[in-house]
């Protein structure tokens, strides 16, 4: 029972930042709540016993991801006093969409809700199961998580470069642009 309370505990904390991150207006609020949101689902995670995506979603995505889009939040600075309507147009289309998801979702839950009894089995299962997949992934697989983790330091260089700030030229003596400095 406890589990249960646990699970939707995480579930409402994802399921609540996450609209928290779409609805308020303050960017850094926004990143937030994002990370907030992606720790949620690694509690969810966690109580199901998926240690593996347990921990990747903590490093990987709470660890890193939040974190690189608070610092570029940081970084940005305002560009411009350009101020943007905060709610689509087609809000209703969205609604009609959320709608019907969450009605195929309750549909297949209804008869997964008499099956939570073997959960212990399962979460055995799912030890078990995470030392073949740490063999695999740095063993026959270990050239693609390598590139995979090049792509996310391309990333973040280019999270940095594009949200550094360039420079202003230095002007000589005359008030023309330049090196700065004499004659």
């Amino acid at each position: 029972m406890i589990e249960v309370a646990v699970f939707c505990s995480m579930a409402a904390v994802a399921l609540v930042s996450a609209v928290l991150v779409v609805t308020l207006r303050n960017t850094v609020h926004c990143a937030l709540f994002l990370g907030l949101s992606l720790a949620g689902v690694a509690g969810v995670f966690g109580t199901l016993a998926a240690d593996f995506l347990f921990v990747s979603q903590i490093l990987i995505y709470v660890g890193g991801i939040a974190v690189l889009m608070i610092f570029a939040v940081m970084l940005m600075g305002r560009t411009s006093d350009l101020t943007l309507r905060q709610v689509n147009q087609e809000w209703l289309a969205g609604l009609l969409v959320c709608a019907i998801t969450a009605a195929g979702l309750l549909r297949q839950a209804k008869g997964f809700l008499g099956k939570a009894a073997d959960a212990p089995a399962r979460a055995l299962a799912a030890q078990a199961a995470t030392k073949p997949l740490g063999r695999l992934m740095l063993g026959d697989f270990a050239v693609p998580f390598e590139l995979i983790s090049l792509v996310l330091m391309a990333a973040l260089l280019g999270a940095i470069f594009f949200t550094r700030k360039e420079d202003e030229p230095k002007s000589t003596e005359n008030g023309k642009p330049g090196r700065g400095g004499g004659t």
